[in-house]
């Protein structure tokens, strides 16, 4: 009996044991500081706190109530422009003004790793385990009014887990999640025939499967955001081959060539008017803790490097990497211009483009779609802001709420802020892929903004040579040569 008992006390010791456990495993890491605090051009970056165990916070979506919409900032009204859509992602304007949209969900995962693991299993109650539909639909507003009153599926044959899209001259390009694919399409076209032209094979899905994609303002070539297979590269350096990074198509050839590396994961990809640079939204790494690392906002030039997976932010080093750095990588990684805040999962971009009616506060910058965090306490994302930029293409300030609400503070949310893109009348259209729905936003009575003046300027002559001893720029006499002042 006295054994029975003592059997029975240790089995009790256990299992308190294993509740407290894992208690402290989904507690997680608290975040300590703000969104703001860790979002701008000056985000605080704090000391890393490796987790060997994800935080967990999934908000479970319970949808929109009948007529209900997201707040939005003061002076612009929200509508539903379609409803009753399977899973909406990327949005697309075609030449005639039509709406092109992509029901698209990941293509069945098989990714390794703890995290992966914990995705695989948690995206589901997130609302993302759903089949991929793997349909392009055509949404057009006839009347002007923010709605669409055509809505119709263009295709579904050869679709796998289809992403970003693209037109120019009769033809459709649009990214499986393992292929460049390039369609003859006439606009107005009801539907899209005919068998596609593989253009490039992409890396198939991994974490990240959303390929976005867009064409250089003279349409010579496509770039394509393909995001790495891993939170930190943790099966190895030979399964992120030819991932993390932005490819560059050239159409007239069919030459392919990295374009940007070091990207964990790119998403939306956009033009920004004032300096015709190309810029992304891009999702840092993960089990840092609540406070890190902030996703971002950058340009893109031509080789940059951003670090992925053993750098952030230029020159912080992630420990936990196994892989061997690259020599001099901290000399030539960049930093981000812009920090959208920590686990947003920062996805859809679009720059404010000329015509647009959303007012003067919004008239120089870009609206960024935050889909949402799932392990962070407390939850980040989940909104739609605007990113301010000054006169010469640099952004500033503090992300400036669109659209909000998302969230019920009950730890479920009404749907998840996906995909910007800019209709012909002027409104700007935003995905909410697990509600089904696209809103419609607009400043009723705004005036269609004027296009942006462009920054001109002379290039710097390049140096052809080195004159002298390069060392000599460090001594004194270089310095009073060239600074007579002292100052």
């Amino acid at each position: 009996m006295k054994i029975l008992r003592n059997i029975g006390i240790a089995l009790l010791v256990i299992i308190v044991l294993a509740a407290i456990a894992i208690a402290l495993l989904l507690r997680g890491s608290p975040a300590e500081l703000t969104v703001d605090e860790v979002s701008g051009t000056d985000p605080t970056l704090v000391e890393p706190e490796s987790e060997w165990f994800p935080t967990i916070n999934v908000a479970e979506p319970v949808g929109w109530d009948e007529g209900e919409v997201p707040e939005a900032a003061e002076g612009l009204q929200v509508t539903r422009f379609a409803e009753g859509l399977d899973h909406p992602r990327i949005l697309y304007r075609l030449p005639n003004g039509d709406i092109l949209v992509t029901l698209t969900n990941s293509p069945p995962r098989d990714v390794g790793g703890i995290e992966g693991f914990i995705m695989k299993t948690l995206m589901g109650r997130a609302g993302a385990g759903e089949p991929s539909p793997d349909k392009l639909v055509l949404l057009r507003d006839t009347d002007g009014d923010g709605d669409a009153d055509i809505k119709r599926v263009l295709r579904e044959d050869g679709l796998d887990s289809p992403s970003g899209m693209a037109y120019r001259d009769g033809t459709l390009y649009i990214a499986n999640h393992d292929a460049l694919l390039a369609f003859d399409y006439e606009l107005g076209s009801p539907t899209l025939e005919g068998e596609p032209r593989k253009l490039m094979d992409l890396p198939a899905a991994g974490n990240h499967w959303m390929r976005n994609i867009i064409l250089s303002p003279d349409g010579g070539r496509i770039y394509v955001a393909v995001g790495s297979a891993s939170n930190i590269a943790e099966n190895g350096m030979e399964a992120e081959d030819g991932r993390a990074m932005i490819w560059e198509y050239t159409l007239e050839d069919g030459s392919q060539r990295p374009y940007a590396t070091g990207l964990r994961n790119p998403n939306g990809l956009d033009w920004n008017p004032l300096s015709d640079e190309l810029w992304t939204t891009v999702n840092e790494r993960d089990m840092l803790g609540g406070d890190l690392v902030p996703d971002y906002l950058t340009n893109v030039p031509i080789g940059a490097n951003y670090g992925w997976p053993w750098l952030y932010y230029k020159n912080t080093r992630d420990r936990r990497v196994e892989a061997p750095m690259p020599n001099f990588l901290t000399e030539y990684a960049r930093y981000p211009e812009y920090a959208l805040g920590p686990h947003v999962a920062a996805l859809g971009l679009a720059f404010a483009e000329e015509g647009h009616r959303l007012g003067d506060k919004f008239a120089r910058g870009a609206f960024v779609a935050r889909h949402g965090s799932w392990n962070r306490k407390p939850p980040s994302g989940y909104d739609v802001v605007f990113i301010r930029f000054d006169e010469r293409g640099n952004p500033l300030g503090k992300p400036v709420s669109v659209l909000g609400s998302f969230l019920n503070g009950d730890g479920e949310t009404r749907g998840r802020p996906t995909w910007v893109e800019f209709t012909e009348d002027g409104g700007l259209l935003v995905s909410d892929d697990t509600a089904g729905i696209i809103w419609h936003v607009i400043a009723p009575g705004a005036k269609p903004a004027p296009a942006l003046e462009r920054i001109e300027g002379d290039r710097l002559q390049p140096q052809t040579e080195l004159k002298g001893d390069p060392r000599e720029a460090f001594t004194d006499e270089f310095a009073r040569e060239f600074n007579p002042m002292g100052n």
